[in-house]
């Protein structure tokens, strides 16, 4: 047996809970290649299909050879709450309480972002430890409540989350990021430059080759005569979906060209009210579905779509896993974000257009709509190609397995 690994991720989960996948998916590597595993995480997430079942303050689950232990979590009702921020103080004080000897010792701590509180719990178990810990951030915090939540930089919970972030750059051994761009910016937080690791995210192989088909019933809610434009994950803020449903209001009278939009989020019911205020026939709503039915899902759509806002945070990079189930899927990609380095644009495997314009998403729509089936397979076969090259989960955990040895 090679190291034992302990990942500190408030927000993980697994295909039989919900998303959130990453560590997920890296623990598994890891244990392919005779790692062992333990992940720490809260028993309730806003994005968590069904719940673990909590038997008191920690509770131990071995799925897949993965050791988790739940640490009881309050509910909360909007992912945008302060009952949120909460939720994510009880998972550190809880976790301050967990007796760490009473299992075993770990060689090396992961602590990975959403949260960044437990930040504390990865820097004095590694001092308990003598050991060090990575810092991986998927996303820009508390960057991201300024630019796309409208928070003041003064506002109290930007500096508390700022105090972390910065804690968190200076004391860890390396500083993983998902986001390619961004060293620069973590620079400027007190990051030492050696420091920074770019691993991004990906697809697993076994997962994605052996899908399941989606049941009868909710493949009988999608037109099968028209081109499906899709969106599947988090209906919520920061995928701008507004502009997505209001590309959906120009093209209403399309009857060839229909909308679907796959999960569910803090936006879904705003978005369903939209869609029923402007009595828009040409888009479905579908309840979230499993992991291993993503495929069967994306197998649906002719052409799939992600957007984002116009803030420049963006310009860091993004680490949205639904891309690299998009390109997995051979289905060419419409993405709406107004940066570069687009992977989406730079591998052929669709088009990039300028963020929050519905008319431009409309245009681009009807455009990839009246392509030959010839064209867009090219577009499907160039982001597989490219998915299958950069982003599993086998190569991605490799580059990890190297930090870790």
């Amino acid at each position: 047996m090679k190291k034992n690994i302990w990942i500190i991720n408030q927000y993980t989960g697994s295909p039989y809970y919900g998303m959130n996948y990453r560590s997920y998916y890296l623990a598994k590597e890891l244990i392919q290649n005779e790692y062992s595993v333990t992940i720490f995480a809260g028993s309730y997430s806003h994005l968590f299909t069904n719940l673990p079942k909590s038997k008191g303050t920690f509770t131990p689950e071995n799925i897949e050879g993965i050791d988790y232990i739940w640490v009881k979590t309050p509910k909360y009702k909007s992912s945008k709450s302060i009952a949120r921020v909460f939720n994510m103080l009880v998972f550190m004080f809880r976790l301050l309480s967990f007796g760490v000897r009473s299992i075993k010792k770990p060689d090396i701590i992961i602590i990975s972002s959403l949260s960044l509180f437990p930040i504390i719990n990865a820097y004095m178990w590694s001092k308990i430890f003598k050991i060090e810990f990575i810092l991986e951030v998927r996303d820009l915090w508390p960057l991201s409540l300024i630019e796309v939540g409208g928070f003041s930089k003064y506002h109290p919970l930007v500096l508390l989350l700022g105090w972390f972030e910065k804690f968190g750059y200076k004391k860890a051994k390396h500083v993983v990021s998902l986001l390619p761009n961004s060293m620069n910016y973590m620079q400027s937080r007190g990051m030492e430059t050696q420091k920074f690791k770019y691993i991004p995210n990906g697809i697993n192989l076994q997962e994605v080759q052996n899908y399941q088909d989606i049941d009868a019933k909710t493949l009988k809610s999608i037109p099968n005569d028209k081109f499906i434009v899709g969106y599947l994950g988090t209906i919520g803020i920061a995928n701008a979906l507004e502009y997505f449903l209001e590309a959906a209001e120009i093209l209403k009278e399309n009857h060839s060209i229909h909308f679907v939009l796959v999960g569910k989020g803090g936006e879904k019911s705003r978005f369903e009210q939209f869609c029923k205020d402007k009595k828009l026939s040409n888009v479905t709503f579908i309840d979230p579905i499993a992991k291993i039915q993503v495929q069967g899902m994306l197998g649906e759509f002719d052409l799939c779509y992600i957007g984002w806002h116009k803030e420049k945070m963006y310009e860091y990079g993004i680490s949205a896993n639904k891309i690299f189930d998009y390109m997995y899927s051979q289905k060419p990609i419409l993405h709406s974000i107004s940066i570069d380095n687009d992977i989406v644009e730079s591998s052929g495997s669709g088009l990039r257009i300028e963020a929050e314009n519905s008319i431009l998403i409309a245009e681009s729509i009807l455009a990839l709509s009246s392509m030959s089936n010839e064209e867009l397979s090219i577009m499907g076969a160039n982001a597989k190609e490219y998915v299958l090259k950069y982003h599993t989960y086998e190569a991605l955990g490799k580059r990890y397995m190297e930090l870790l040895d």
